[in-house]
């Protein structure tokens, strides 16, 4: 009979549930696959006691994830603890000196540590597998790392965090105001245990920064990604999106340019028509576009315990076949150190600005604009009853840089409330 390929669980939460799950109830099926059989050899969790719904009295429990990682009966490690830091990164490390595989959904890991332990694996000749950590059951690092290896990769973009898609898919759909659909969001259980992880775009980040690394060979730089969440996103945004043919979205983008790695996560506007504009709730989308195949649409369940975990035990099947591939596509020695770009493409944006009710100040928001370059495509100011009236203006091509010049200058004039909203419109 073939070695089985066993495996050491570090975090019995959803997806270590349901990674377990998977491996009691289709045995037969990942043999199959794997060409040997996939077994548990122990696992490791705050509580041993706690009722996960799924039997695990048949497996040896550690008391931490180190002293799991080092097990001599443990061929892949697989970290689910969570966190850029403290048991995670020590246990993965731990796994990776011992000359273990190692599996992992942890994208904060891999974004703030991933050049120091893809050489820490290639060192020993271990592999380390994150398909989990980005976009649940969306196989997007299988496809960037494997099956479009040929391409030079124009351009990724994508809706990374389904709880972000939710909340402003809501605020559409239902009329709701921000707060009211993160409310919503927070009862459904779907807001991390720190909200800004998700409404902030950090997790999201986390993401783009791995699929940008494998992309354009480059060594993961979270620090340069361009961070902005939902937070200031209004229900007049959403609406007055909707009556120009678009969606608001928490959209990633990274591509190479001349003037170096663009790597953004943002609020954009995107035509409600394309692909990115009709995805709804939590689900999450990633486009990418090679010289070879043009683009490529990926769309699938970003986050639960079956996605998730099913992204876990398709890297476990590659190592039990014996497919090594380098953690992000080529050797970590080849990465090359990126240079961010100081200025991002130039597009058309959104503007939304409280004015106040005085005499030239439409004439001097103008004014403003002009002088920093940027040139005004529309513009709309709405009836109101107070001292204040919202002005929507849409811009031609501009830099971001020129836009937050004007955005300066503004305050200058004294004819405007409050800090503007400037949503980039991003073209597909």
């Amino acid at each position: 009979m073939t070695k089985p390929l066993r495996l050491g669980i570090a975090g019995l939460g959803t997806v270590g549930v349901g990674v377990v799950k998977i491996i009691r109830h289709k045995a037969a099926l990942l043999e199959a696959r794997g060409g040997r059989p996939i077994t548990i050899s122990a696992v490791c969790a705050r509580s041993r006691v706690k009722d996960r719904g799924v039997p695990l009295d048949g497996y040896d429990w550690e008391d931490d994830a180190v002293s799991l990682a080092q097990r001599d009966d443990v061929d892949v490690f697989v970290e689910l603890v969570g966190g850029s830091d403290g048991p995670a990164k020590a246990a993965t490390e731990a796994a990776l000196r011992a000359g273990k595989d190692v599996v992992t959904a942890n994208k904060a890991l891999l974004a703030h540590h991933g050049q120091n332990l893809a050489q820490a694996a290639e060192k020993v000749g271990a592999v380390l597998r994150f398909e989990a950590a980005v976009a649940g059951g969306i196989p997007v690092v299988k496809a960037l790392t494997e099956g479009l290896a040929g391409n030079d990769i124009m351009r990724v973009m994508g809706v990374m965090n389904g709880t972000c898609n939710y909340i402003l898919t809501r605020m559409e759909s239902g009329g709701l105001t921000y707060d009211e659909a993160f409310a919503e969001a927070d009862g459904l259980g779907y807001l991390e245990a720190d909200p800004n992880l998700d409404v902030g775009g950090i997790d999201a980040g986390h993401k783009l920064s791995l699929l940008a690394s494998i992309a354009f060979g480059t060594q993961v730089d979270f620090d340069s990604v361009e961070l902005e969440g939902i937070g200031r996103v209004s229900i007049e945004d959403i609406r007055q999106a909707a009556d120009m043919g678009y969606k608001v979205k928490l959209l990633g983008v990274c591509q190479m340019t001349g003037r170096g790695l663009e790597q953004r996560m943002s609020p954009c506007l995107v035509p409600a028509t394309s692909p990115l504009g009709q995805l709804e709730g939590g689900t999450n989308m990633v486009v990418i576009e090679g010289d070879q195949v043009g683009q490529i649409v990926l769309r699938g369940a970003g986050a639960g315990e079956g996605p998730t975990a099913s992204a876990v035990l398709g890297d476990v099947i590659d190592i039990a076949r014996g497919t090594r591939v380098s953690t992000f596509g080529q050797s970590s020695g080849s990465l090359t150190k990126p240079k961010p770009a100081i200025t991002s493409t130039p597009a058309p944006y959104y503007l939304r600005l409280m004015l106040l009710d005085k005499p030239g100040a439409l004439a001097k928001v103008a004014a403003v604009l002009g002088e920093a370059g940027v040139s005004i495509n529309r513009m709309r100011q709405r009836s109101h009853d107070q001292d204040t009236a919202p002005v929507l203006i849409v811009t031609h091509k501009t830099t971001r840089a020129a836009l937050d010049t004007a955005l300066a200058a503004m305050v200058g004039t004294r004819v405007v409330e409050g800090e503007p909203v400037a949503l980039r419109i991003e073209q597909l």
